[in-house]
């Protein structure tokens, strides 16, 4: 089968990526195809027609046309201590396409065996992990959140053996690219400047092609994947990390806008792209607390959802570090051109979160008072233990004369007469605003669960079908939105995530 596949990262050489091949499976069998998903990378297969052929493909059994699959070397911060080999362990790298538009997008199986980064690690993954990134890489798509998205999952007919016997399978992840801000580190922590200026031009080429076109100098500068280190420059670079910190902004500002909680920010993690990556611990937030943490390996609350913000400028500190010897040969002298991009970078956060909080109540242009109206908030929904969908939801209804529910409307007594005040010169703009940004509803962490179960248990995929047709709408309310509204009775006290796929 020939879908038009490049190689373009494959051909950066052997420092980048190590050449393997998926391990075969006994028995590949299509449990889910992401039809629209399929159409818009232009791949001719449907579920209905091609079933055992994508199988074969996407379980790593039979290898496409053209493609030369790789596990990819980098390296990363988890949770604060540096590990200078990583690499994909369970992953291959098949190639990339380009999608209706022209963007090229990589395809990767997960969970297709091991590779020279694997260590002690067997190389598959588990049918629940696979169904969690389906389910939440859809979901956070619906909900405008950046992403990497899942083309298939295809169960293996083969037993993955964690704290017992798991049924197998292998997921397809579509990503912008899969460059990290640990790929990057890979390179620094062995002193390889030539491979870091290599590997920037290839991500210019792919992720920021207008920086080629800003080019001031006399000659201007190809960037092309065979670029060699002698072309790049300090302003070049300087314009690269510019851009992808403006890529970081809204990603994690999103996270925040829908009560999304990574559970793992390792620098490994953290795409330059800026693509939410890696849906194994990760959870909703339900009672407001901006110290929920849910993921069992996050001991000490590093990734806690009201510190990702910080984390997000932590881990781009970290990719400014790798790239201070192509901004200067004098470490003093790169830091002093690196730093105000940082600075600006906090800034950036910092207004953009105000900007977006404040859309969550209505307000376009947040004005001198209006971080404390927030904030307040906040400080009622903290206390009161105020589910953060529904709040913000229930907020959006009552400007549509519709009620809201008794106890928000006890909670927020005090606080609503302020909030109608402010909007009321504006109040259709504001519910229109509002209606845009607050979903009515999320992957709920009990649901989510609960439907992994019993996918595992039965492979009855008709719950999770219609679970997902909910998902990908998730601000207009359809008949079915109300099964999948509710919070967990317990507040997900003894809810925990673990790091699966």
């Amino acid at each position: 089968m020939s879908l038009n596949l490049s190689n373009n990262y494959q051909a950066l050489g052997a420092k980048f990526s190590e050449p393997t091949l998926p391990a075969p499976v006994s028995q590949p069998s299509l449990l889910l195809w992401n039809e629209t998903l399929a159409k818009t990378l232009t791949i001719p297969f449907s579920q209905d027609n091609d079933a055992e052929l994508i199988a074969q493909y996407f379980s790593g059994n039979k290898l496409i046309d053209g493609s030369k699959p790789v596990a990819q070397a980098y390296s990363g911060h988890q949770f604060g201590h540096f590990n200078p080999q990583l690499g994909d362990g369970r992953a291959h790298l098949l190639g990339d396409i380009a999608d209706i538009e022209g963007q090229r997008w990589d395809i990767q199986l997960k969970g297709s065996g091991v590779s020279a980064f694997s260590r002690q690690g067997d190389g598959r993954c588990a049918l629940g992990p696979a169904l969690r990134e389906y389910i939440m890489s859809e979901a956070m798509f619906a909900l405008g959140v950046p992403t990497t998205r899942c083309l298939a999952v295809v169960t293996t007919g083969e037993s993955v053996y964690r704290e017992r016997p798991y049924m197998g399978a292998v997921v397809t992840r579509v990503a912008a690219s899969h460059i990290r801000v640990g790929t990057f580190q890979y390179f620094a922590a062995r002193g390889d400047t030539d491979s870091l200026s290599k590997l920037i031009n290839y991500a210019i080429n792919r992720h920021f092609p207008a920086l080629r076109l800003e080019e001031k100098t006399p000659t201007k500068v190809d960037l092309d994947e065979k670029s060699t280190a002698n072309e790049l420059d300090s302003e070049q670079v300087l314009k690269f990390f510019s851009a992808v910190l403006s890529k970081q902004v809204p990603l994690v500002l999103s996270w925040s806008r829908v009560g999304f909680i990574h559970g793992v920010m390792n620098t490994d993690n953290t795409t330059i792209s800026g693509e939410t990556i890696d849906y194994g611990p990760c959870a909703m937030m339900n009672s407001y607390d901006a110290d929920t943490v849910f993921s069992s390996i996050d001991r000490n609350s590093r990734y806690a959802f009201g510190k990702q913000i910080g984390i997000m400028q932590w881990n781009m500190t970290r990719l400014a570090e790798t790239l201070l010897p192509l901004v200067a040969s004098d470490e003093d002298e790169a830091v002093a051109k690196i730093e105000p991009l940082l600075t600006q970078f906090h800034q950036d956060l910092q207004q953009g979160n105000l900007i977006m909080m404040a859309a969550k109540i209505g307000i376009d242009e947040p004005e001198q008072g209006d971080a404390q109206l927030i904030n307040d908030l906040l400080a009622i929904m903290q206390k009161q233990k105020l589910d953060y969908t529904q709040t913000f939801a229930a907020l959006t209804y009552s400007l549509n004369k519709r009620q809201i529910e008794e106890p928000i409307i006890e909670a927020l007594n005090e606080w609503l007469p302020r909030w109608h005040t402010r909007i009321e010169p504006f109040k259709t703009a504001a519910h229109q605003l509002m209606v845009s940004i607050n979903p009515v509803v999320i992957p709920r962490n009990h649901h989510v669960e609960a439907l992994l179960d019993a996918c595992q248990e039965t492979g009855d995929l008709t719950a999770l079908n219609k679970f997902l047709a909910v998902l990908r709408q998730p601000y207009t309310e359809i008949p079915e939105t109300k099964n999948y509204q509710d919070a967990p009775v317990d507040g997900d006290t003894n809810y925990h995530t673990y790091c699966g796929t």
